[in-house]
């Protein structure tokens, strides 16, 4: 039974960058992993380890040595491996020295029904752990995601930051080699301040434990994010309120402290006077800090702080972060003033000076742009043509504002708050933020019917306008973010039921773009890569792609009308008929297709008169019958009870195959039947080709 250690492997580094600090770990973890994996070292659970100033691995159980391995070469087959009279051959000795053997009688032979063979048999041991090991953690950190990597001193080594110590502890014992420049050893370091001195590991077991107890670090990067997690929430409700949780700031203010130690501070009320985004905003992106809620949502006058000591004197530490917050929140507050001394559309000439893209012009080419076309949408959802035009010229215009030049991530944000600030129309102002939405997966949508017609507009102009100057997405590269915009646009027209014929849109951006377009058949190739990141939203919320083929084999140019189809025909899958008139719809399919290749015309209608099988007159009835009733349905795109009631066919269908033939010599007759088979395949086409959905 092979012998097993655990492994420790430690990088000891200057601080890390936040940001980045859970991607490296996770990567140097899955290198060490794979490298194990690939040298046939076998092991228990992997941990990670990851603080401000270390990334570090623990192998549970690994193997001290590579398991034996038995290598078999086959040689010449023993035909040919000897003469008439048994003695080696040329080749058969030829192989024995290849194989280090000093003769042919020191190999062994394999039967098998083919053949007989020489063979050369032997055992390789496994090869040592503490051998294979530093190869294994050198290759897992040069493939480590660091954009930029940097020297110090006069060292050759490169990482992300300059490296302190390195620890490689195989059980008790040291794996003595060298690491960016760095030796070995199986001392780690503690908190900067608390304990900067040397922590000696015996084993890697006691690695995180000790690190705890003695050096004031919380190695364990999951648990050091739920102990930040559950102190700020404490000190929130201390407060009164509750802090929230942006979980993308937890990670980076986890990936800042080794000991964390959660204090709340206050600041003047007078600031809450700013809209409360700003605020927030600079206490999350400059200072790194939880804002308080109370039981409305509102913003309270206080923050919560994450610091990296335990400090004998908070209140200090409390009084400085309070120091620190108050001229970032002035700085909001003269924004905020500032920009409200000018009204949002007095910035509509500055837009002018802001290039939007070379090819397509400046911001105010497209604010006029989508003003055209985001009156066309609201014209064609029954909206308000005025407000849609007016919220477009506005959209773009707080951009030039100091409070979103300083917080870029507020545009729109601030738009609302500027407008609703000059008198806009209250749809107006919230269209100024609605514009952006969905800003990711899963955001909401715009509520306002003038707010939708801006998204779509503004997502409709850049889509077919990067298409016109022949640069849509390829591959991974999607500057624009043409793809998000695609599926926003989308999702809003879908989610939102709106009745927007997605074809015409499409045409009204092209024609807004005028002699901006460079390229051909920019329309085309915009509905189609709608329809492509329509595929990806149904794929997302489980529809099957047959389905959609189903669908998108009739072309509708209402996502709204297409959504119902997919719907409609997901649920006929459900129902017990559906695989028996699936397969008549493609045999029909197929029928209609070869009278065609054979030129053989179908009636437009069908002629009762020469219905001559029981089973082709009751389909006929049973037809007319439907027709009357699922006609009115699919006027009024109601397809889901529609496919239902055709759905009752099956019998009717299923007798007619059983007992009619289709292709008779009676030219009459057979085309007659043709003009049945046309009658029934035409209804279901109402709503998809069912011929395209696999079995």
């Amino acid at each position: 039974m092979t012998n097993s250690r655990d492994l420790l492997i430690e990088i000891g580094t200057e601080e890390l960058p936040p940001k980045a600090l859970k991607r490296l770990s996770e990567a140097f973890g899955a290198g060490v992993t794979d490298g194990l994996k690939n040298a046939d070292l076998a092991h228990g659970e992997v941990s990670l380890y990851a603080s401000p100033r270390r990334l570090a691995v623990l192998v549970r159980g690994l193997a001290e040595a590579q398991a034996d391995k038995t290598i078999e070469r086959r040689g010449p087959a023993l035909a040919a491996a000897f003469d008439d009279e048994g003695c080696p051959t040329k080749a058969a000795e030829g192989f024995a020295r290849s194989c280090g053997v000093a003769s042919v009688d020191d190999l062994d032979r394999i039967e098998t029904d083919k053949g007989a063979w020489l063979v050369y048999r032997a055992e390789q041991p496994g090869q040592a752990s503490v051998e294979l090991i530093p190869d294994i953690v050198r290759a897992a950190l040069d493939k480590l995601p660091i954009p930029r990597r940097m020297r110090w001193g006069a060292l050759a080594a490169e990482f992300v930051r300059p490296v302190h110590w390195v620890v490689l502890l195989f059980g008790d014992e040291v794996i003595e080699t060298e690491i960016l420049a760095v030796l070995s050893g199986r001392e780690t370091r503690g908190h900067r301040f608390h304990h900067p001195g040397a922590l000696y590991i015996a084993e890697p077991a006691a690695y995180a434990p000790l690190l705890e107890t003695e050096g004031f670090v919380v190695a364990d990067f999951t648990a050091r994010r739920e102990a930040v997690r559950a102190q700020v929430l404490e000190a929130g409700a201390r407060l009164g309120g509750e802090a929230v949780i942006d979980e993308a700031l937890l990670d980076e203010v986890t990936s800042m402290v080794e000991w964390p130690v959660a204090i709340a501070g206050d600041f003047e009320e007078r600031f809450l006077d700013v809209p409360a985004e700003a605020l927030i905003s600079t206490m999350k992106a400059n200072q790194k800090y939880f804002h308080v809620i109370d039981a409305d949502g509102k913003l309270m006058p206080h923050f919560v702080t994450v610091a990296n000591i335990s400090s004998r004197q908070p209140e200090r530490v409390r009084e400085g972060n309070e120091r620190v917050i108050r001229p970032r929140l002035s700085d909001a507050e003269f924004f905020w003033t500032q920009d409200r001394k000018r009204r949002l559309d007095s910035h509509i000439g500055e837009l002018k000076n802001i290039v939007f893209q070379q090819k397509l012009g400046t911001l105010y080419d497209k604010a006029e742009r989508v003003a055209n076309l985001a009156g066309f949408v609201a014209d064609s959802l029954g909206a308000n043509r005025e407000w849609a035009e007016r919220a477009a010229w506005l959209a773009k215009c707080d951009l030039m504002t100091e409070m979103v030049y300083e917080f870029p991530e507020l545009q729109g944000i601030m738009g609302r708050y500027y407008a609703l600030h000059d008198g806009e129309p209250e749809e107006v102002a919230l269209a100024q933020d609605e514009q952006y939405m969905p800003r990711h997966a899963g955001d909401e949508l715009p509520a306002t019917p003038t707010g939708q017609a801006l998204a779509i507009a503004d997502k409709l102009d850049t889509i077919a306008g990067m298409f016109g100057i022949q640069q849509p997405p390829t591959g991974s590269k999607d500057p624009f973010a043409l793809r998000r915009a695609a599926l926003g646009l989308l999702r809003i027209i879908i989610e939102r039921q709106l009745p927007l014929d997605l074809g015409a849109a499409i045409q009204a951006a092209v024609d807004g773009l005028d002699d901006r377009i460079t390229a051909e058949g920019v329309s085309e190739k915009v509905f189609d890569f709608m329809m492509d990141r329509l595929r990806a939203y149904y794929a997302d919320i489980g529809v099957t792609p047959d389905v959609f083929d189903a669908v998108h084999a009739r072309r509708p140019t209402q996502p709204l009308d297409f959504d119902r189809r997919v719907r409609a025909v997901n649920h006929f899958r459900s129902l017990p008929q559906a695989d028996s008139l699936t397969a008549a719809n493609k045999r029909i399919a197929n029928i209609l297709q070869q009278a065609q290749e054979k030129g053989i015309a179908v009636p437009g209608a069908v002629d009762n008169a020469k219905l001559a099988e029981d089973a082709e007159k009751t389909l006929a009835e049973r037809l007319i019958e439907l027709e009357q009733e699922v006609i009115p349905l699919f006027d009024a795109r109601d397809y889901e009870p529609a496919l239902a009631r055709l759905a009752d066919l099956r019998e009717a269908v299923d007798r007619f195959f059983d007992d009619v033939m289709v292709m008779v010599d009676d030219e009459a007759l057979r085309a007659n039947r043709l003009a049945l088979l046309a009658k029934l395949r035409n209804l279901f086409l109402r709503v998809a080709d069912l011929s395209r959905l696999q079995g």
